[in-house]
Order: C-alpha cells, then sequence, then structure tokens
C-alpha cells in the first residue's frame, strides 16, 4: 500500500509538474527572393512551452534601385508549433503570425499595412545554448503593396534555454 502511495505521489509530481516555458533569441541574415534577391536582416525573440512556442520578429530587406524591388520591413507575431525536443541536435518547427509591414521604394512609394505569414524552419544544436537555425517563410501583404507575395530564407545563431 506504502508503495503504491509513494508511487502515486511520484507520478503525480512528475506528470503534474508546470512544464518550464523557455525562451530564445535568433539573429539573422538571409535572402528575400521576390521580386528580386535582397539581403535581409533581422531578429526574433521567443518563448517555448513544450509543443507551443511565441515569438516576435523584426526584418528588414533592402531596396534595389537596379531592378526596381522595394525596400521590406515586416515586424510580426508567430505562433510556432515544434518538436518537444531536439532529436539527434535537430529541432523541427512550423509557423504562422500576422503583423505589420512597410514597402518603400524611393520617395514615391510608401505603404505600410497588415501582413500575414507562414512557414517553417529547423533548429540544429551546436554547442551549450547555442543553435544554427534555417528557415522560410511566406509572406502575403494587404493593401496596396507593389509586391503582395514574398518569399525569404534566412540563416541565423539561436541562442535558447533562458
Amino acid at each position: 500500500m506504502r508503495t503504491r502511495l509513494t508511487l502515486g505521489v511520484l507520478a503525480l509530481a512528475v506528470l503534474g509538474a508546470p512544464a518550464i516555458a523557455r525562451a530564445d533569441i535568433t539573429a539573422f541574415v538571409g535572402v528575400n527572393g521576390t521580386p528580386s534577391n535582397r539581403t535581409t536582416t533581422g531578429v526574433s525573440v521567443g518563448m517555448g512551452l513544450l509543443v507551443l512556442g511565441f515569438e516576435a520578429e523584426y526584418a528588414h530587406a533592402r531596396e534595389d534601385d537596379l531592378t526596381g524591388a522595394p525596400a521590406l520591413t515586416t515586424g510580426m507575431f508567430n505562433l510556432l508549433v515544434q518538436t518537444p525536443f531536439a532529436v539527434s541536435g535537430v529541432q523541427l518547427y512550423g509557423t504562422a503570425g500576422a503583423g505589420i509591414y512597410r514597402e518603400t521604394l524611393g520617395e514615391t512609394h510608401q505603404v505600410t499595412q497588415f501582413g500575414t505569414n507562414v512557414g517553417g524552419g529547423v533548429k540544429l544544436k551546436l554547442a551549450g545554448p547555442l543553435r544554427l537555425r534555417f528557415d522560410y517563410r511566406v509572406f502575403l501583404f494587404h493593401g496596396e503593396p507593389l509586391v503582395t507575395k514574398s518569399q525569404r530564407f534566412y540563416a541565423g545563431l539561436n541562442i535558447g534555454g533562458f
């Protein structure tokens, strides 16, 4: 009887213990490929709780005068669904979110409006809390932008677990 009680209390302690939220930050550089390849830089700050996570992200793609590709600045809030832990140092995730974007081209065009995004990626463990992060996103922009759909790929250095 005592053994059952001890095992029951131990099971409740393990299964009923609150999950620990983990925060991470990523600095990234990549390419926005629509309508021409332009350098994109940014930062994201996130928090995960087992399989669900939340992330706030800021990114900026430069204007390309030669091709007439506008500069693009995004501020997005995303929901992530991720593997609860890394397997062989690899953690996969999918993401969807919404936020604000600003598209500018020279001094003649500027649009600030609502946008959405969907994508996914992988975090690869390097050493300790350091991970390498690869991410792909597709953005849809509302209002009257010159580019209504944009794709971005980036690689970043991620520090997690704090």
